[in-house]
């Protein structure tokens, strides 16, 4: 029976899978977590089997899925080192796709992102992309797309989480003026949590709006007043790319820079969903308001705040500082080094001319 088959949660170690993996053990599913490193999502949610599965290693997906009736799709390679982050994007879905098929899957869950109004960066074009070819598989497959999810862990979240907090004043460039439909993580669990028994006759995507359209500004502003921090004084200019805006994110931002660069590069459009329907579809058409989202997720951090934007370039500096210094280090010891081997060659020079004299 299906009920006693397990779902698969894909990147269960992550910040979406983990609070899935939680919430369906919480509704009484049975719940297989997959992730490339299982031995640390023990520790993290050890009431559940873990399996290894690399996407991009097509020898660990049919194991990880075996017996399983469902999985969820959450994985993706933006801040890899490796290369073409995007065409492995593509080649692990068609593999994740294949194997659900030869496994007996029934269902395909995937979460992507909103496809903007202009022209999709690299980083969204990747995710449009593997949601197409999960729908073009042979299992049926139903994509969610969603915009920023406001909740702790959300590297989205984060960087405007950030900014609000550590600069009481900013330079707004023109792209900061795109809207998004930023959405809950607890709204987006609902979605997740409904799309497994959804009826579907054929394979689909679905947006994931939140309740309120919102600039970048109107997203810093009220993340301040949740801060409890002074209104951010805000100058706009008509430069400064998101190319060049990512580079001072690593100022003033725990966010990974790599991600942070691909999901600036993402917001040079609107993002706005085609419609709402799936939330009427799942019986959920109320969600939460983009401030009370940010609340809870602030709340969920704990007592933790980011280092102030002076107190970041302190650390910085003493960081370079430290790296010079190593460097010093490191060239005394080789000139040392290079002194004691000249010395030894000069000595063993000596005592050669000595020997060749005392010869009869």
């Amino acid at each position: 029976m299906r009920s006693e088959r397990p779902i698969l949660v894909t990147g269960a170690t992550g910040f979406v899978g983990r609070a899935l993996s939680a919430a369906l053990l919480r509704e009484g599913r049975a719940v297989r977590c997959a992730s490339r490193a299982p031995e640390r999502g023990r520790h993290l949610l050890a009431e559940v089997p873990w399996v290894r599965l690399d996407v991009n290693d097509p020898a660990t997906i049919e194991p990880a899925l075996a017996g399983c009736w469902a999985a969820y799709y959450l994985v993706h390679s933006m801040g890899d080192r490796q290369g073409d982050y995007a065409r492995r994007e593509r080649e692990a879905a068609q593999a994740f796709a294949a194997a659900a098929a030869r496994a007996g899957l029934e269902r395909i869950i995937y979460l992507g992102g909103i496809r903007p109004l202009g022209r999709p960066s690299k980083h969204l074009a990747s995710r449009l992309a593997v949601g197409a070819l999960l729908r073009q598989g042979p299992v049926l497959t139903i994509e969610l797309r969603a915009a920023m999810i406001v909740g702790h862990g959300s590297e989205s979240w984060r960087i405007c989480r950030d900014l609000a907090a550590t600069l009481p004043g900013m330079i707004l460039p023109r792209w900061t003026r795109s809207r998004s439909e930023p959405v809950a993580l607890d709204d987006v669990l609902v979605a997740l949590r409904r799309a497994l028994d959804l009826p579907l006759a054929r394979s689909a995507s679905y947006d994931l709006p939140g309740p309120e359209p919102l600039t970048v500004r109107e997203i810093l502003r009220t993340t301040a007043r949740v801060l409890d921090l002074p209104d951010p004084l805000f100058l706009d200019v008509p430069v400064l790319s998101p190319r060049l805006s990512a580079y001072w994110l690593r100022l003033v931002t725990r966010a990974d820079w790599r991600v942070a660069r691909e999901l600036v590069h993402g917001l040079e459009h609107d993002l706005l969903a085609r419609d709402d329907r799936y939330w009427s579809l799942i019986g959920h058409p109320h969600r939460l308001p983009f401030e009370e989202a940010a609340r809870r997720a602030i709340a969920a951090e704990g007592p933790r705040r980011p280092r102030h934007f002076l107190d970041r370039l302190q650390q910085l500096r003493r960081q370079s500082t430290a790296h010079r210094q190593r460097r010093c280090r490191d060239d005394r010891l080789s000139d040392e080094g290079r002194a004691l081997s000249s010395l030894a060659s000069e000595v063993s020079l000596s005592r050669a001319q000595r020997e060749t004299k005392e010869e009869p």
